[in-house]
């Protein structure tokens, strides 16, 4: 065997990841407003790109521009993940001139098509944005500390005790902690204290949960000894003991229940009110509605497409007035990336739009007659049909919402488990299953009430091979108690 060096000829194959590669992924997985921030981001780094001003013409004038690309032919489905987000005509270079050429004088290009909107620069304001912003909790406290102490002292304390509430009104620390580490005395911590705990709203500054309710009870002139008892045994409350807790009151059924029906009518977390955020608008990235036909009709959600535009001419007219080399080296590279990002949306767009055409055709029975008839479906199906890589399916899954006739649900709502069907081959989505279980519990009688047997029986008969235990990690998944406990609730009038 010969030690001695040598130089050999290989030839290999490897994929890299580029720069461009990596934005066609981050685009893939992001949902459109995601998408819309990036694009905003790139209009500022690149001269080349530009927002599309034109506005789509409307139903009523009969010549609607379609703003959705024509799906892409499928990919082999052999093909690495990566490789189903690389243009399909592989062979153009960046820089060729494409279809989607707006028309040949004005020199842009969009990924969307003939036609435009004006996404970007319409900047029209919602309803939730015209409402004042609120007063903050602190704010709203600070000012009944400023009109409540006059001694500098007190302020001083009562600051300590505003400082320290969390937002949901409570303060959960012992008086003496307070008092040892602002060098006090104990009584004029809780006599501060006490005086706050009349602020408004009812109940703050508690230490726990039954000493906001007692504060609350209270102001109504309602914590009478039986109250107070109660409050004393919420343990008791959450077992939904009622037998017991009548016992410990010395009360009847019905004084009971009325109490139960009081506190329900309190405010656990009075600090909550305040400091709230709005909560966040889903915005679909998906619409789907009813054809003539019956069938489904898709389509991406126009208002969130991020619309831009390659400006072409501006590019030449920058080539013939650039003298240096570095100038010339810039303006190609901005050509590329802009180039680069327009047929990355434009792949992103087909893509989003041939999965979401397959989940629509598994589940077609859910968007018809419900969520009982939601199919078991996973990656592999869908990645499958479309000749894509499963990590490309969950990429597009991600974030992504759709708009239905049946409501707003998130991609990955459509993907469950399977549950094994006692007639052959037949299997059920493990959602769909959920759903039998709370409407069966839901139905359930006071003098019937269902163990977690008797439901697998029922649904045994219904055709679902399933486990006990499996019945009962659902029912606590969806929040709902025990048997024994629903009885026991049950077992009282309310």
């Amino acid at each position: 065997m010969s030690m001695a060096p040598r130089l050999d000829l290989r030839q290999s194959q490897s994929l890299v990841m580029t720069p461009q590669l990596r934005q066609a992924i981050k685009l893939l997985q992001s949902s459109n407003l995601e998408v819309a921030a990036f694009v905003e981001e790139e209009l500022e780094r690149n001269p080349l790109l530009e927002r599309d001003e034109r506005i789509l013409a409307g139903p009523d004038d009969g010549h609607r521009v379609d703003p959705l690309p024509a799906v892409a032919a499928a990919t082999d489905s052999h093909s690495a993940a990566v490789s189903d987000l690389l243009p399909q005509d592989g062979a153009a270079p960046l820089d060729a001139d494409w279809s989607n050429v707006y028309d040949a004088g004005s020199g842009y290009e969009s990924p969307y098509g003939r036609g435009g909107r004006a996404d970007f620069a319409d900047d029209l304001s919602g309803v939730e944005d015209l409402a004042a912003s609120g007063q903050t909790l602190r704010e709203h406290l600070g000012e009944q500390v400023r009109l409540t102490f006059q001694d500098a002292r007190d302020r001083l304390i009562a600051a300590q005790l505003l400082a320290m509430v969390d937002a949901a009104g409570r303060l959960p620390v012992e008086d003496a902690a307070i008092a040892e580490a602002m060098g006090c005395a104990v009584e004029k911590v809780r006599a501060v204290r006490a005086r706050m705990q009349r602020f408004d709203p009812p109940g703050m500054f508690a230490r726990n949960l039954a000493e906001c309710l007692a504060i609350q009870l209270a102001e109504q002139n309602r914590l009478d000894p039986a109250m107070q008892a109660l409050l004393d045994n919420l343990d008791m409350l959450a077992r939904r003991d009622r037998a017991g807790l009548m016992a410990v009151c010395g009360v009847d059924a019905e004084d009971m229940a009325e109490m139960i029906a009081e506190l329900k009518r309190l405010d656990p977390k009075p600090g909550a009110s305040f400091d709230q955020l709005p909560a966040p608008v889903v915005v679909p990235d998906v619409l789907m509605r009813r054809a003539e036909d019956g069938g489904w009709l898709l389509e991406l959600n126009p208002e969130t497409l991020p619309r831009v535009l390659v400006n072409r001419g501006f590019y030449a007219r920058c080539q013939v007035g650039s003298r240096s080399r570095d100038d010339k080296v810039f303006l190609a590279e901005k050509l590329q990336s802009a180039n680069w990002l327009l047929k990355s949306l434009e792949q992103r767009a087909n893509t989003i739009i041939r999965v979401a055409q397959e989940i629509v055709r598994r589940q077609d029975g859910f968007f018809r007659h419900g969520v009982e008839y939601l199919r078991p479906l996973i990656l592999r199906d869908i990645a499958e049909e479309v000749q894509m890589h499963e990590s490309t399916v969950s990429r597009v899954t991600a974030n992504k919402y759709i708009a239905t006739p049946r409501g707003t649900f998130e991609l990955k709502y459509f993907f469950t488990t399977a549950i094994a069907g006692t007639r052959g081959g037949e299997q059920h989505s493990a959602e769909a299953v959920r759903w039998r279980i709370r409407g069966m519990i839901a139905a359930e009688e006071a003098e019937s009430v269902l163990s977690d047997d008797a439901i697998v029986e029922r649904l045994r008969q219904e055709g679902v091979d399933i486990a006990r235990r499996t019945v009962a990690k659902y029912r606590e998944a969806l929040r709902i108690p025990s048997s024994v406990q629903r009885k026991r609730e049950k077992a009282v009038p309310a």
